[in-house]
């Protein structure tokens, strides 16, 4: 395999994490998604439960309260150990086995590796929303809600870790859209982009 390690970055909504595991499967490699928390909150010591509300996403208060929040005598903020950790475990991740890992900035934290296929899945406003509702089980304006909650906290966090713009299409190998393409497609075309 050319490429060793894909990172998928997605829309909320878009089916990116589906993809990724079905990439996984179909290639049989490790597939690193929430089972990553575990070993985040380990070595940074927080809870399995902090790090899955804050180890991908920016807290709710945005970016100027993000960047002044507390921090200890070196400097550093909480997220910024959740993000330092975050980073070692996925390092680490890529130096083991052929992987696919999903958010977490590692496109970025693996920029300078070989190798790497960073994905970008974004899809249309109507299937997204259809999407959300249906896994979720919401009204549409709650779907709506939910999906630029979370990519706004996305993007802040991405935005302020790596200096990049989140979904700026030079900062990836491949950007998809879900919602054009179709999720199979979406897989054939990673699976013959990693050949």
């Amino acid at each position: 395999m050319a490429k060793r390690i894909i990172t998928i970055s997605r829309e909320f909504g878009s089916g990116g994490r589906f993809i990724g595991e079905e990439v996984a499967k179909k290639l049989g490699i490790a597939y690193y998604d929430k089972n990553i928390i575990g070993q985040i909150a380990e070595k940074s010591g927080l809870s399995p439960e902090y790090i899955q509300e804050n180890a991908e996403l920016s807290p709710k208060k945005g970016l100027f309260a993000y960047a002044f929040s507390g921090r200890d005598i070196t400097g550093k903020s909480v997220e910024d150990m959740v993000y330092e950790a975050q980073r070692n475990i996925i390092l680490g991740l890529a130096e083991q086995e052929p992987c696919v890992i999903i958010g977490r900035n590692a496109d970025y934290i693996l920029k300078d590796r070989d190798g790497v296929l960073n994905v970008f899945i974004h899809g249309d406003m109507p299937e997204k929303i259809k999407r959300i509702t249906g896994l979720y089980n919401v009204k549409e304006k709650e779907a709506v809600k939910m999906m630029t909650d979370t990519d706004k906290r996305r993007r802040t966090n991405y935005n302020f870790y790596t200096d990049q713009n989140w979904g700026k299409a030079s900062n990836y190998t491949l950007c998809l859209n879900s919602s054009q393409l179709g999720y199979d497609r979406c897989e054939m075309i990673i699976m013959e982009c990693v050949k």
